[in-house]
């Protein structure tokens, strides 16, 4: 059997980028969400695949449907909202997923994960805020490395919403 070499480099390139994409999706655990959904969002959306992120469920098909919404249907469905449920799945610890819900729809599950991690949000502000406050410079350490400290602390705080 004679294969063409330029499009088995194709392929192996192709399925090299796939990997090296997936791959750099930060696996999501109970503090990293915000990280992970911007590593996820990117990830999709440089390989095409987060329209069923960016758009709401199509319409089921018809008889009378037309060709064009038919080529919608099938990239909405088989190819965006699959693969992008695939490599969230993928990319959430396995303690995790025995615990996530069944959902079918990329968008209605990372709406649901969102609303999961909005707690830990609220857990980490408190946290942050509690450090800030009980800090205290004692007068032995770096006065710079002190007040970077404290900066990044309300930076982080800043990032949650959390106005001071």
């Amino acid at each position: 059997m004679d294969l063409n070499p330029e499009f088995d480099s194709a392929v192996n390139n192709s399925v090299a980028t796939i990997s090296a994409n997936i791959n750099s999706i930060t696996v999501l655990n109970s503090m990293n969400f915000k990280e992970w959904k911007e590593n996820i969002m990117i990830v999709l959306g440089c390989m095409d695949l987060d329209l069923a992120l960016r758009t709401e469920k199509l319409i089921a098909l018809k008889d009378t449907s037309t060709l064009d919404e038919k080529r919608e249907m099938l990239m909405w469905e088989q190819r965006s909202n699959r693969v992008s449920l695939m490599i969230m799945k993928l990319a959430i610890l396995e303690s995790f997923r025995s615990t996530m819900c069944d959902e079918a729809d990329a968008k209605l599950f990372l709406g649901e994960l969102e609303k999961r991690f909005a707690k830990n949000e609220k857990a980490e502000s408190s946290t942050l805020l509690s450090t800030l406050v009980s800090m205290k410079y004692k007068g032995k350490e770096n006065i710079r490395e002190y007040i970077l400290e404290m900066s990044h602390i309300f930076s982080k705080l800043s990032v949650l919403k959390l106005v001071l």
